[in-house]
């Protein structure tokens, strides 16, 4: 019997007999995670055409995992070289593992026209969606007899977060085979459709038992994290993380019907004497995002309605031109109980102004009706005055609350990340639309220094009540 290179841990085992063909191992540091990422990559060696890529953000990021093969693959397969000018191992078979980058998104065509029986990205969350996408066209086989597929681990936090958790934290419970259907036309026009799967692998500290046997004290590194850090890196909480911009937000189903120690409440209807702003950023392959906000009398906001131009993949746009745009608002703005008939001010990105040769998008909005001020784009001011909006008094309260009903907001305000460039600023890289627009309604509605209250009752202020002149009686 030969001697063992290399044993998974039980998680590590569950991710690598996965059959999906894209799966998520992580969630928290020290599972285990770029080893199983690096040992995977092995299964296929034996056949002479395959080819797999593993790829970090940049290239000295990829250090420690070429690391790891250094110290199992020649173990493994005697014969096997590393090639350090062209990042790449070759096995006596001539299949080849190869180590890749994308620090930016154009490097992609780096991999274009290359085909890839395996690709694994290590550290998911520092990818965007279009980067991690563009390479399933790359995953297709060398030659007959490999199994092609797409594997990936990943922590909490990172310009790919907010796409991350949806596609694979919250679409299903962990362990979970997610599906989706596919529907298209061929070539020929005839209809194709098939199916594609994916799973997320869940894994904490706890699962690497090896680890905690070398190094006992781990734990105790990590429970001494700041907060944030610590529920990401230690319980894998998907929900904060380090380079979190607003980490103030709180989406607590409990307080719904209170309106304490949350920003998402249940929707209500809005009193005649509230004033409305309509907040627009545009877009056009990468989304456009309206939201109408109510003011109360004490210029708290709420976010109560949105139109979010989204493809459902993340970040992509659905091309409408403005007056297909100005129609859509025109139609929700004639026909939501909240909005029919009211004064709505709309403030937007100063950039659809300006006219490049031809009829801005300002302009062609106002043909049909809908009409826009100019927003004030100060990005740093504006951040603030988001942060100040979200911060709780002392009663459990904000001074921005978001309708539940107001699923993009709740899904991508939360998920924005720090520049690398500008450690001040939100990273344009993420989908930070609506958080743009929300900006422009912020900016032209400051917020009033925070009145003195007396105690609010039990129930809550945001509370349905059978009475509503009960409801609004406090306005």
């Amino acid at each position: 019997m030969g001697k063992v290179i290399w044993s998974p841990q039980p998680r590590q085992a569950a991710f690598l007999a996965r059959p999906e063909w894209e799966a998520l191992y992580g969630g928290a540091a020290g599972g285990g995670k770029s080893e199983a990422l690096v040992m995977e990559a092995l299964r296929q060696v034996h056949i002479p055409h395959y080819k797999g890529l593993i790829l970090r953000k940049t290239y000295p990021q990829l250090g420690e995992l070429v690391d790891k093969t250094l110290r199992y693959y020649p173990r493994a397969f005697p014969g096997a070289k590393y090639s350090e000018s062209r990042h790449t191992w070759t096995f006596p078979s001539g299949a080849r593992i190869v180590f890749g980058s994308m620090q930016y998104t154009d490097d992609r065509e780096k991999y274009q026209g290359a085909a890839y029986d395996y690709i694994a990205f290590d550290e998911l969350t520092h990818f965007t969606w279009e980067e991690y996408s563009y390479l399933f066209s790359r995953c297709r086989p060398n030659g007959p007899g490999t199994r092609c597929y797409i594997r990936a681990t990943a922590n909490p936090g990172g310009v790919g977060h907010g796409w991350v958790k949806e596609r694979f934290i919250t679409a299903a419970p962990p362990m979970t085979t997610i599906w989706t259907d596919l529907e298209f036309q061929g070539p020929e026009g005839y209809t194709l459709r098939g199916r594609r799967s994916r799973v997320f692998i869940p894994a904490k500290v706890t699962d690497n038992a090896k680890l905690l046997e070398y190094h006992p004290d781990y734990l105790l590194n990590l429970a001494s994290l700041p907060e944030a850090q610590r529920r990401a890196l230690l319980e894998g909480d998907w929900d904060s993380f380090s380079g979190q911009v607003f980490t103030e937000w709180r989406n607590d189903p409990a307080g719904y019907a209170t309106g304490r120690g949350t920003h998402v409440i249940d929707p209500f209807p809005i009193p005649a004497s509230w004033s409305l702003w309509r907040g627009f950023d545009w877009g056009y392959a990468r989304p456009f995002s309206v939201g109408w906000y109510a003011v109360d009398p004490d210029r708290r906001l709420y976010r109560i309605r949105e139109l979010y131009g989204c493809t459902g993949a993340p970040n992509v746009g659905v091309k409408w031109d403005p007056a297909r745009v100005a129609r859509e608002i025109r139609r929700i703005e004639s026909e939501d109980p909240n909005l029919r008939g009211r004064r709505i001010v709309g403030v937007a990105d100063p950039a659809i102004f300006a006219s490049d040769g031809g009829e801005s998008v300002a302009a062609l909005m106002a043909r049909q009706q809908v009409h826009w001020e100019r927003g004030d784009h100060q990005r740093l001011p504006g951040k603030m005055r988001v942060h100040d909006r979200l911060a709780f008094d002392e009663e459990g309260r904000p001074m921005l609350y978001v309708f539940s009903t107001c699923r993009h907001f709740i899904r991508t305000l939360p998920a924005l990340v720090y520049s690398q460039t500008d450690v001040e600023d939100v990273d344009t890289q993420g989908e930070d639309h609506i958080y743009d627009e929300l900006r422009y309604v912020c900016m032209a509605d400051p917020m009033p220094p925070r009145p003195r209250r007396t105690a609010i009752p039990a129930s809550g202020p945001l509370e349905r009540a059978a009475d509503p002149a009960r409801f609004y009686r406090r306005y």
